[in-house]
């Protein structure tokens, strides 16, 4: 279960894509959650690992100290953790499924505070998802940032919006030459 405005977004893209694979980005109407917007954002994918903002809403550019247009995505959550969003962001583009990333957000000035990041993919106009809608969501309530705003977001969990399920790979036991490894 999701935070109410993360289901209505996923709902929104649902409601977007109809009988389609991905929901065209000319799909796509604002309007439609236009109180969401402070805390929405577009991804263009470059290729894998490059999602570049084409846009960002005020909270998530306040966030984060600046606007974010132009900007690469990746290098705005922890060294550790880039490749496991990046193979989340592609799943998620191969799958034509949003995700949800459990987020805890280190900011300066105040504890870490969660935060669930919604990706959906959208196709362009060659029916290839080019691009991702967002959503930042924080789950608990946050205080005024400070100056110097977020230093990192951090993955908990990835999460599948078609069953809420945890995408990260489990560790698994293989036999070779009748030894088990790990």
């Amino acid at each position: 279960m999701f935070h109410s405005n993360t289901e209505r977004l996923v709902e929104y893209w649902r409601t977007a894509r109809g009988e389609q694979v991905l929901p065209p980005r000319i799909a796509i109407d604002p309007g439609a959650f236009a109180d969401l917007l402070p805390q929405v954002f577009m991804l263009e994918r470059e290729g894998p690992g490059q999602y570049r903002f084409r846009l960002s809403g005020g909270f998530v550019a306040d966030l984060h100290g600046r606007e974010l247009k132009g900007e690469q995505a990746l290098p705005l959550w922890a060294r550790r953790d880039r490749p496991r969003v990046q193979a989340a962001v592609e799943l998620c583009r191969a799958n034509a499924d949003p995700i949800v990333i459990t987020t805890e957000v280190t900011a300066a000035g105040q504890e870490p505070f969660p935060m669930e990041v919604l990706v959906a993919p959208l196709a362009g106009p060659d029916g290839e998802a080019d691009r991702f809608m967002g959503l930042y969501q924080p789950t608990a309530l946050i205080q005024p940032l400070e100056e110097g705003a977020a230093r990192e977001l951090s993955a908990i969990t990835v999460l599948s919006t078609a069953n809420s399920l945890e995408l990260e790979p489990r560790l698994r036991l293989a036999v070779i030459n009748g030894q088990k490894i790990a």
